[in-house]
C-alpha cells in the first residue's frame, strides 16, 4: 500500500520546479555560447577587414574608399562592443540560473533527506513493535508453560 503523503507531493514539486530550472540554466548557457560564438566571428571578421584596408593602404587607396572601410570597421567595434556587452549580460543570467537551480537542488535534498528520516523512524518504529510483541508472545508462553508446571 503506496499512500501519498503531503512530504511526497511537497518532493514531487520540489523535483519539477528543479528540473525546470535545470532546463533554464541549460538554456541560458546555450545562449551564452551562442554569443560566445558571435563575438568571435565579428573579431575575425574585422582583423579580416583591418588587414584588407592595411593592404590597401600600402598599394594605395582612394579617400572615399578609405573612408568606407573606415565607417565600416568603426560599425564593426560598435558590433563587438555590443556583442561584449550582450555577454555580459548573458553571464549574468546564468549566474542567476545557476543560483535558482542551486536553490532548487538544496530545497528537494531537504525534503529527500527528511522523508527518508522519517521512513528511518517508521522502520525503527516498526521494529520496536515487532520486538515488543515478539517479547509478549515469548513472555506469554513461558508465563502458559510456567502455570503448567513446567519450568525451562
Amino acid at each position: 500500500m503506496n499512500t501519498s503523503t503531503p512530504l511526497d507531493t511537497l518532493i514531487e514539486l520540489a523535483r519539477e520546479a528543479r528540473d525546470q530550472a535545470a532546463q533554464m540554466l541549460a538554456s541560458e548557457r546555450r545562449n551564452q555560447n551562442q554569443l560566445n560564438e558571435q563575438l568571435t566571428l565579428l573579431n575575425n571578421y574585422r582583423l579580416e577587414y583591418a588587414s584588407r584596408l592595411q593592404e590597401l593602404l600600402h598599394s594605395g587607396i582612394e579617400p572615399a574608399t578609405l573612408h568606407n572601410y573606415q565607417q565600416f570597421l568603426s560599425s564593426l567595434d560598435a558590433s563587438i562592443a555590443r556583442a561584449y556587452q550582450a555577454i555580459n549580460q548573458q553571464q549574468q543570467r546564468v549566474i542567476s540560473s545557476q543560483k535558482n537551480w542551486q536553490q532548487q537542488q538544496r530545497k528537494l535534498s531537504s525534503y529527500t533527506t527528511l522523508n527518508n528520516r522519517r521512513a528511518d523512524e517508521a522502520t525503527r518504529q516498526m521494529l520496536r513493535n515487532e520486538q515488543r510483541q515478539n517479547d509478549e508472545l515469548t513472555t506469554n508462553a513461558f508465563a502458559r508453560k510456567s502455570k503448567r508446571g513446567f519450568t525451562p
